[in-house]
């Protein structure tokens, strides 16, 4: 008997139909005004007040999917610009090499990892130190 779907394809199928079902979640509860299902805290906004690198992020999920993309860049620019399209690549990847039946492990060396953190600290220092809030006034051609 052959299986319908391939073991290798199985992870990321998995993950896509997940971030489906939580981005349907995110739609529902509307981080924006509330009311509807419970969202988590931010942890790190929660014990220091400061925000994190992710901070937004599902303010920005829920931007993207109702198709602004101003309010998306203004919510989190950095992950909206260098975080959707690295995880989008990766998952596609992913994605491709299990449907042919290989097994995807990205490879990151230590100067990918050092270009990861070394953007997320600086997010994190340009974020908290300096009003950002004029950053998508500045994409008016955007929306």
């Amino acid at each position: 008997m052959r299986a319908i779907i391939r073991r290798e394809a199985a992870a990321p199928l998995a993950v896509l139909a997940g971030g489906l079902a939580g981005a349907g979640y995110v739609v529902a509860a509307d981080p924006h005004r509330g009311g509807g299902p419970p969202l988590p805290r931010c942890p790190v906004n929660w014990a220091t007040g400061l925000l994190c690198p992710a901070c937004g992020g599902t303010r920005m999920a829920y931007d993207l999917l109702g198709g602004d993309l101003t309010g998306a860049l203004h919510d989190n620019a950095a992950l909206l610009l260098l975080g959707v399209p690295l995880a989008g690549w990766l998952l596609g990847r992913w994605l491709v090499e299990g449907v042919r039946g290989r097994r995807y492990r990205p490879r990151f060396g230590p100067a990918g990892v050092a270009a990861v953190l070394g953007v997320a600290v600086i997010w994190v220092l340009a974020r908290n130190l300096f009003d950002l809030t004029g950053v998508a006034d500045l994409t008016g051609v955007l929306g």
